[in-house]
């Protein structure tokens, strides 16, 4: 399999972005004046994808939108990306959306309304051919669940490696787990997940600003370089991105990486646009090299 350009197929959400800043999050029952609004293409699924054909190698996505004004969009953004877009169906109805709210920490927080992700529901022969001619299939919970399962284990039957963005997080039936070659985790689903990491041949737990940590062939801890962060949104993405992207390169250079890419997507606004371009990443790694 090609270290330096691998095929990389990503089945999961697309979602529009409604964005909204604010001084700090609200608690629960209170109102707080935000400063500003934008929508942005987002999505785990498609900023994953994004993430990774910015990264220099062949993506392609299966998902769905709607046959809204917000899907017209979302498929002009994978496409201008360089993301192959003919898996990407129209279902009646609206697209995905997530309404997010950033505070002047860079936290934020996040709820979904699925829209046409849900109609991901089968795999067509079309699909199934894409996933075939993959080196990595990348998933995640942002579409049914049933359907994550169905394209794993057909990616094993085929060779095919298989990467798994748990999130959102929830139980994990033993046919998925079986089928997944390698898990990427938050400290948060790790602990949620409990022993069923235990499962994977390949764990990748981010650390947020602090890094990543490996286990699997081996087991080590790396840091992330230091940046001034401006938006936390999409950083997690951009790391599973460039994860797939280097993964035949070996775990400790690619979880390296995607250190180095999650870390740079936090200091520009949004989550599909954040993600950085091979010759940014690089230019970051280095730089923290040099230090």
């Amino acid at each position: 399999m090609p270290a330096s350009n691998p095929r990389i197929v990503v089945l999961g959400s697309v979602n529009m972005d409604l964005i909204t800043r604010t001084p700090s999050l609200p608690d629960p029952g209170e109102t707080v004046l935000g400063t500003s609004f934008t929508t942005s293409p987002g999505g785990k699924g498609s900023n994953q994808a994004i993430a990774a054909a910015k990264a220099g190698v062949s993506v392609a996505f299966i998902g769905a939108v709607g046959d809204d004004e917000f899907g017209a969009t979302l498929r002009h953004t994978l496409s201008s990306a360089g993301v192959d877009d003919r898996a990407l169906r129209t279902a009646a109805g609206s697209s995905g959306i997530a309404a997010i709210t950033v505070d002047d920490q860079a936290e934020n927080s996040i709820v979904v309304v699925p829209g046409a992700n849900h109609h991901v529901r089968d795999l067509t022969e079309d699909d199934l051919a894409v996933i075939a001619e993959a080196d990595i299939l990348l998933c995640q919970l942002e579409i049914p669940l049933d359907t994550v399962v169905a394209a794993f284990e057909y990616a094993r039957s085929r060779g095919v490696v298989t990467m798994l963005n748990p999130s959102p997080v929830q139980d994990l039936p033993d046919a998925l787990v079986a089928a997944t070659e390698v898990l990427v985790v938050n400290e948060a689903e790790e602990a949620r997940l409990g022993h069923r990491v235990n499962e994977v041949p390949h764990v990748i737990t981010t650390l947020g600003a602090r890094g990543a940590r490996y286990r699997g062939t081996e087991s080590f801890e790396v840091s992330a370089p230091r940046v001034d962060a401006v938006d936390t949104t999409g950083a997690g993405d951009a790391f599973a991105g460039a994860l797939a992207a280097s993964w035949f390169t070996g775990p400790r250079a690619s979880v390296e990486w995607a250190c180095v890419a999650g870390s740079f997507a936090t200091t520009r606004p949004g989550a599909s646009a954040s993600s950085g371009t091979r010759d940014e990443i690089d230019a970051v790694r280095d730089a923290a090299a040099r230090r």
